[in-house]
């Protein structure tokens, strides 16, 4: 089984923007599950929106890589499929609907993310992107 799911990276000053819901223990970087029939950049407007009040531009979106690894809290063979994308966006941070807070982490945090996130934070490393 796979899990769908499209990520948005946004990195200031070496740290990345990640999440954390309520009731749960790790961070996850902001976005979701695409609805039925949903493009991409679609789902990671829709999912922004929802959880941290700021607005996507789908034109500068960029495709920065895809990610599969052990689905987080799911039993063994359950795999996350992450697309993720850069992009610019318009408003202000804000924890909203099911997130919790808002925090900037560096590769140092990676034992406080899940198994595709760990990925993403090693290939934003390898990209210069990323301290720690």
């Amino acid at each position: 089984m796979v899990i769908d799911k499209v990520a948005w990276i946004h990195v200031v000053d070496g740290k990345v923007l990640s999440t954390r819901s309520r009731g749960k223990d790790v961070y996850y970087l902001p976005g979701g599950k695409r609805e039925l029939g949903e493009s991409d950049t679609a789902t990671l407007a829709r999912e922004v929106l929802e959880e941290l009040t700021v607005r996507i531009d789908p034109t500068t979106a960029r495709h920065i890589g895809t990610f599969e690894a052990q689905a987080h809290g799911h039993p063994d063979g359950v795999v996350v499929r992450m697309t993720c994308y850069t992009a610019d966006f318009e408003g202000s941070l804000a924890p909203a609907s099911e997130i919790a807070e808002i925090v900037w982490l560096t590769g140092s945090d990676r034992d406080s993310v899940p198994p595709v996130d760990q990925l993403i934070f090693t290939h934003l490393q390898d990209q210069g992107l990323l301290d720690g």
